[in-house]
């Protein structure tokens, strides 16, 4: 039998994950954007298993919320992405630090 400790075990390991990819790559937008996205699923998934095992939808109505931001947070970061890399020609995050107009 699956119990919550599986879930809330599954869902940390999720974001210690996503914490270790964004520390130990720091160059790589794109990788960096993926960790965020795998932080909020981690968050999602124990939103998800909290509201199954207490048997409320708070929790669920919560991940919509989140999936709905993550989605927009997905597209302006590719978006920003996409603009800084045909000015500069890289996407290597120590070579982005001048905001020079």
């Amino acid at each position: 039998m699956i119990g919550l400790a599986h879930y809330l075990t599954l869902s940390g390991i999720l974001f210690l994950l996503a914490v270790a990819g964004i520390f130990i790559n720091r160059r790589n937008v794109i990788l960096l954007l993926m960790c965020i996205e795998l932080m909020l699923l981690a968050v999602n998934f124990n939103f998800v298993a909290f509201s199954r095992f207490l048997n409320n939808l708070d929790g669920q109505i919560f991940v919509f919320f989140i999936l709905t931001v993550a989605a927009a947070e997905a597209a302006i970061g590719l978006a920003i992405l996409v603009v800084l890399f045909r000015s500069k020609n890289t996407i290597n995050v120590e070579e982005l630090n001048s905001m020079k107009g």
